[in-house]
Parts: C-alpha cells; sequence; structure tokens
C-alpha cells in the first residue's frame, strides 16, 4: 500500500486528525526529508522511495503509538533502516549492493537530523550535486526542480516550454551521471564555489519563479516554492558575498513584497498596476533595496542586478504614476546587451510602451512573434492582447486573448483572460 492509498484508507477509519498532521508534515517536510536521505543512502531513486516507505510506516504506526516528539528524525530514521533493507533484498541479485548495504548499516552518522543552518544543510547539499558541472544545464535545472522541489515533469516541462518526455528523460539521464561518474554530494570547496555558482543561481531562480508564478494549477502562487528559493540563496549569500547572489535575493524579496496584493480574496490575479500597495511589504522592500544598492556598488554586477535594479523601481513608486518608465527601459537597454533573450525583449517592450505608448510596445512584440520565438507563450499574446486593447483595435485583441486562452494553463490568468474577453464584448475597461 502506498502513501496515497494508506492516507486514504485512515481517513476512511477513523484516523482523520493523525492522517492531518500526516499529511501536512508530508507537505512541508518532505524534501528536507528527501535531501537528507539522498546524503544517507547516495542514491536518488532509493532515497525518493524511502520517503515513501517512511510515511507509509507513519500512517500504519502513529496511530497506536502517537505522534512521536520530533516526526522529521523519525521519518529520516524510518526511511533509512527501508532504505537499507531495500538494499538487502536486492543484495540477492548482486553482491556489490550487499556490501553497500552493509556498509550503510554499520555507517555511524553523526547528528544527521539536526536544523543547523549552516554549511552542512543537506538542500544547499543536494542543489550542488544537482548543479554539478558534469551534468548538462538543462538537466541540473529539471533535476533540481524536480528533486528538491517535488514538481512534476509536466510542470517543469510547461516552465521550460518543451515536451514532458524530454524533462524525463533528462531526469533519468541525470540521475544516472551522477550515479555513474560517482558525483559527490557535497558542498563544493571555497575555491570552487565562483565557478558553480551562476547555475545555482539560475536554478534557485527557476524555482523562485515557479513559486511566484506557478506553472499550472488552481493558484496563482506556491508560497511553499518562493519561500524555500530564498532560504537556499540566503545561505548562499552567507556562504559567498558575491553580487549577483546578493541580487537575486534582492529581486525575490521585491517580488515577494507584492504577493498579497496580486490577487484578490477569491484567488483572481490583480495586475501590477491596479494592486493595492498598501498591502506591500515594505520590510521586504527596504531590504531588497539595500541588497540592490550594495550589488550596484560593487560595479561587479550581472543580469540579476539589473532585474534587481527594475523591480525596486516598481517597488519604490507609492502610486502607479510614479513609475520611473525611463530608466526602467534604460536597464532593460544594458540587460538585453548582456544577457539578452525573447523574454527580455518582451519586457522591454512592455516597459517601452509605457514610456512611448501601446504602439511602440506592439510594433516590439510583433516583431518578436514574428521571428517564430514565444509563439507558444501566453503571456506574448497577452501582452499583445493588452496594447490592442489600449488602441481601441477590439477585434485584433480579441484575437490574442483567444489565443492566450489556449495556451495558459494557471486558473487565476485563464479567468483574467476571458474577463478581458467579457469587457470588450461588453465595452467595459477598453483603452483603461
Amino acid at each position: 500500500m502506498g502513501f496515497c492509498e494508506c492516507r486514504a484508507f485512515m481517513t476512511q477509519n477513523g484516523d482523520m486528525a493523525i492522517a492531518e498532521t500526516i499529511d501536512a508534515i508530508y507537505r512541508a517536510e518532505s524534501r528536507r526529508i528527501f535531501a537528507t536521505l539522498v546524503r544517507l543512502l547516495g542514491d536518488f531513486d532509493l532515497a525518493e522511495e524511502a520517503v515513501q516507505n517512511a510515511f507509509v510506516a507513519a500512517m500504519q504506526q502513529w496511530p497506536r503509538e502517537g505522534v512521536p516528539a520530533n516526526p522529521r528524525a523519525w521519518l529520516i530514521s524510518a526511511g533509512r533502516f527501508r532504505g537499507i533493507d531495500a538494499l538487502r533484498r536486492r543484495a540477492r541479485f548482486d553482491a556489490s549492493v550487499a556490501e553497500l548495504a552493509k556498509q550503510l548499516d554499520e555507517a555511524e552518522i553523526p547528528e544527521p537530523y539536526s536544523d543547523r543552518g549552516d554549511l552542512e544543510d543537506d538542500r544547499l547539499r543536494l542543489i550542488f550535486t544537482c548543479c554539478h558541472p558534469a551534468l548538462q544545464l538543462e538537466a541540473q535545472v529539471a533535476l533540481t526542480l524536480r528533486e528538491i522541489c517535488g514538481l512534476t515533469t509536466e510542470e517543469i516541462a510547461h516552465a521550460f516550454l518543451v515536451a514532458a518526455p524530454t524533462i524525463a528523460q533528462r531526469i533519468v539521464r541525470a540521475k544516472a551521471k551522477i550515479r555513474d561518474a560517482r558525483i559527490p554530494y557535497e558542498v563544493p570547496e571555497r575555491a570552487e564555489l565562483p565557478a558553480r555558482l551562476d547555475a545555482v543561481l539560475h536554478v534557485i531562480y527557476l524555482v523562485f519563479n515557479e513559486g511566484y508564478s506557478a506553472s499550472s494549477g488552481a493558484s496563482l502562487t506556491r508560497h511553499d516554492l518562493s519561500s524555500e528559493a530564498i532560504r537556499l540563496v540566503r545561505l548562499l549569500v552567507e556562504l559567498l558575498p558575491d553580487p549577483e547572489a546578493q541580487a537575486l535575493l534582492a529581486l525575490m524579496l521585491l517580488h515577494e513584497s507584492r504577493r498579497l496584493a496580486r490577487t484578490s480574496a477569491e484567488g483572481d490575479l490583480i495586475l501590477l498596476a491596479d494592486q493595492d500597495r498598501s498591502l506591500w511589504d515594505r520590510e521586504k522592500i527596504v531590504e531588497g533595496a539595500g541588497h540592490v544598492q550594495r550589488a550596484i556598488a560593487s560595479r561587479r554586477f550581472g543580469p540579476y542586478t539589473i532585474q534587481a535594479a527594475i523591480a525596486a523601481l516598481h517597488a519604490q513608486a507609492r502610486t502607479p504614476g510614479e513609475t520611473n518608465w525611463r530608466e526602467i527601459v534604460g536597464w532593460y537597454d544594458v540587460l538585453m546587451r548582456i544577457d539578452p533573450s525573447p523574454v527580455v525583449e518582451l519586457n522591454r517592450a512592455a516597459a517601452l510602451a509605457m514610456r512611448d505608448g501601446p504602439q511602440a510596445g506592439l510594433e516590439m512584440i510583433d516583431s518578436i512573434l514574428s521571428r517564430g520565438e514565444l509563439q507558444n507563450y501566453h503571456l506574448a499574446h497577452s501582452a499583445r492582447a493588452d496594447l490592442y486593447r489600449r488602441l481601441g483595435r477590439n477585434e485584433e485583441a480579441r484575437a490574442a486573448y483567444e489565443r492566450a486562452l489556449t495556451l495558459v494553463r494557471q486558473e487565476p490568468e485563464r479567468r483574467f483572460l476571458e474577463r478581458r474577453l467579457i469587457e470588450l464584448r461588453t465595452g467595459d475597461g477598453i483603452r483603461r
């Protein structure tokens, strides 16, 4: 019986409170437990199996014995023993596995379940393993999102704008590479850190983006993922005070400061210009702006510093009318020179439309789409539709919104696009 089946059985038999407790622990702790079990067992798939088996054991034992004082430690211990048992069963067919099981069983593990927020943090070890330079960058990102954050291959595929089987193949090959090349599960030595940092920052930013704007589902955001990304980059800043790591922390804090204002009480999307700015977290804005200033002052900054500077300009504007669009376009010009991409160009087009008018932005978006880029990116079509709407070109706006609707996978964004189409039909909100 798997974890989900075991949970369903418990709820049907009156153990609702225990089942809910275990379910909450699973949501909050399973990836952290997984990271520790990777360290203890030395294998991704074995650790994943051990996590599931540990929670099944909790479902079976905790109703009789009560919830332990330290649930995470109990689950890690249970997972480790079950992982070793699984190896013993395989040992009947492979003598090398038998020796590995013996070594794991006899190994002394000092303080394996502590909460220390230092370089020994297992999730930090795991992210450096997933981002090892022996792996292709695409595999690094996919593996980290899958193994550290628990995203499905479909969610990762949507973030990459590629097919789910492609992501699945990347993950399988990455695990095989780690196993066959015996890539160490460790934080690199300090001298190696700068060279390894770029890939790690890139991965953490993608994790944050999935939390800040979920790729699919009923909710706009996934607070667990964005919080985890912020926690991870804080560890990196403490570990290596690099300007770009500091800037990435700033960028995340500035975006996260707007979380409460981004959706209505019903969960509907609220655009930046329409948000209640009194709900913005001023403490995060002040902290983020301070990190931006320090990163710029270093004179050694890169793309994250530029993006953070743009985010700071948005966050520090008390009203939409106070936004310094001229300076924002200027920062996008710099970003296009040092880190060009179609998405950056799309964002620049939106800023240009605010500075120079919707026609200027529309021409740039049309140019991007005419090159065949971002054709399957719903935000490109949504932005194009909005500019048509502001120009009063309602039929073209309707077609662009309908195209965006065919591509969107997130329910709040879907409802937003549907509202825009209703507004076009009724004449509400035109050219606003």
